[in-house]
């Protein structure tokens, strides 16, 4: 038989890493944080720098090579931060730029590397620039955004769709043009197209790599550029119609978005990004792609070679369904489509709901999550854990006034947005807001349903979420295999299984998820013989070569060679 426990299982510090080796994040592990909901320092209800720090220790500890902080810039707020009016200081609602240095500081001194968001497809509407933009046509800045006439009519420039609902062209007066914003209207698009904007946008990149970051997630990759002659985008096919960008209420995803997004330009672009990078060895990229129809060839494109960024993520994972057909098909699609590529990994993250939520039945929500974090973790690529899923945390339910997310107050109730999955981290389950903050109210409510999954309860339990999420990241730190070996999906599975083998130089991992919630027994092909590899394995026993599932069971073995 062959059960796990985890009983004995030790938790490490990340291993050393040398800045020297430049490809640190080459199958690395990446926690992101949610600035606003991670630990309150000030009392005043939202999450800050003062805040993260103090919780440092808490994600060395789960063994992850880095943290991926969404941003902190200065913002109206409009998007909470994604809607950028200074991209060179902090927003004093998360802190200073002292803060932010001894952050880093901390970080580096626990052996995490620090990457930060950078949103440069657009900026706020109270960015200095476009305040200068909107004033004439003919000053210094009037074409660093994207400004267009009106048709004779006066109706918008064509048909392209915001992602937050409605046109994605907003009227000035001003001007007596319209904008193009791809998400809200206080979030105008940078134009570039022009030379000096892409040079202004890499000088304040270049102000935070000599700060000390380790590198980017760049929001929205492959929105930088747009058709310049604006033509009208054409209806999505039938059979192309995919909800993996917006949600399904969104009219945005009956366009097939091929003028609006994703240009050839972004190529040229992109290797100065990267360029600039170079320039600061160890630092690294991670590029968002957004396209429902074409993200696997974008993503083939923006990180083959060695001169695109490093890694991107699609949204393969962050939707769909928790099959076997669909995480083969992707698996299998990614091979093919990027074998020069990187893809980075996330199944949770600040957009979308969380993946127990979305995956698990009734009922299975535990095993589910258990064997979520160790499909992740086999799978090929980099990796991106969204904090409070190490603690198996589902979707919250929010009445409508409590909502904050615009994108979610537009499209209610059909869709609630992404307030759901930006709730406050639970620390401490008998202590007030979770141990999150001293507020009386905060930004969102802390859940009454997470505190029984937080932290404090989940350290004193031998075989709780958060103990398997850090023995399957140092199960995955400690077997290289899992950082650069090929991947092979196996066709001879039965039925609500999903198998591969991961391969280098000789080494061979087989891992193999029973994806349903009935008890499957599977045979591996004849002559491949198995042994024990330490993972933290759950529901399954393998006897005479035969494995035994359990509903949402997992086996990860060691193939050897002969019996």
């Amino acid at each position: 038989m062959s059960y796990f426990s985890l009983e004995s299982m030790q938790t490490q510090h990340p291993a050393d890493r040398s800045d020297a080796d430049a490809n640190w994040w080459r199958g690395a592990v990446i926690y992101q944080i949610y600035p606003r909901s991670f630990q309150d320092q000030n009392g005043d209800g939202i999450g800050d720098l003062v805040g993260i720090t103090s919780r440092l220790e808490y994600v060395a500890d789960l063994g992850v090579d880095a943290v991926w902080l969404s941003p902190v810039f200065t913002s109206p707020m409009k998007d909470f931060g994604y809607d950028v009016s200074n991209y060179r200081d902090i927003d004093p609602l998360f802190g200073t730029l002292e803060d932010f240095d001894r952050l880093v500081e901390k970080a580096h001194a626990l052996g995490l590397k620090v990457i930060i968001d950078q949103v440069i497809s657009h900026s706020s509407d109270r960015h200095p620039w476009f305040s200068e933009s909107r004033i004439s046509r003919t000053n210094g800045k009037a074409d660093w955004y994207v400004w267009a006439d009106p048709k004779p009519d006066g109706t918008p420039p064509n048909n392209w769709l915001s992602i937050f609902g409605g046109s994605a062209w907003q009227w000035d007066g001003r001007r007596m043009q319209y904008y193009l914003h791809n998400f809200l209207a206080a979030q105008p698009d940078l134009n570039f197209h022009n030379p000096a904007v892409q040079d202004a946008l890499l000088t304040e990149m270049r102000f935070w790599l000599e700060r000390g970051v380790d590198g980017f997630r760049l929001d929205t990759v492959n929105f930088y550029f747009h058709s310049q002659g604006l033509e009208p985008n054409p209806p999505v096919r039938p059979e192309e119609f995919n909800t993996s960008t917006a949600p399904a209420v969104n009219p945005y995803n009956l366009q097939d978005h091929r003028y609006d997004k994703s240009q050839p330009e972004n190529i040229a672009f992109l290797k100065r990004v990267r360029a600039l990078l170079d320039e600061y060895p160890g630092t690294t990229s991670v590029g968002e792609i957004g396209d429902a129809q074409h993200q696997l060839e974008i993503m083939a494109q923006y990180t083959s070679g060695d001169d695109m960024l490093h890694m991107c993520y699609t949204f393969d994972f962050l939707g769909g369904e928790y099959s076997v057909d669909h995480f083969a098909r992707a698996i299998r699609a990614v091979a093919e489509s990027a074998p020069d590529g990187w893809i980075c990994l996330a199944f949770s993250n600040h957009d979308v709901v969380r993946h127990i939520t979305r995956w698990a039945p009734h009922g299975f929500e535990d095993m589910l999550g258990r064997q979520a974090i160790a499909l992740l973790l086999t799978m090929r690529g980099s990796v991106c854990i969204y904090q409070g899923e190490e603690l198996g945390l589902t979707e919250a339910e929010l009445a409508y006034e409590d909502l904050a997310d615009p994108y979610g107050i537009e499209f209610w109730p059909e869709f609630k947005g992404r307030d759901g999955c930006r709730t406050p981290m639970v620390w401490q389950a008998h202590v007030h807001q979770g141990g999150f903050s001293a507020a009386n109210r905060t930004w969102l409510p802390v859940p009454a349903q997470h505190l029984q999954l937080a932290v404090d309860q989940q350290e004193e339990a031998a075989n709780s979420m958060l103990h398997v999420y850090r023995a399957m990241v140092r199960f995955r730190r400690e077997n290289r295999v899992l950082h650069d070996g090929a991947i092979n999906v196996l066709d001879d599975t039965p039925e609500g299984v999903l198998a591969f083998r991961r391969s280098l130089k000789g080494d061979e991992l087989f891992c193999a998820f029973n994806m349903s919630a009935e008890a499957v027994q599977y045979t591996p092909q004849a002559g491949l013989f198995l042994e024990e590899a330490g993972a933290p394995c759950t529901n399954t026993a393998l006897e005479d070569g035969r494995l035994s599932f359990g509903p949402f069971g997992t086996y990860i073995g060691r193939i050897k060679r002969g019996n």
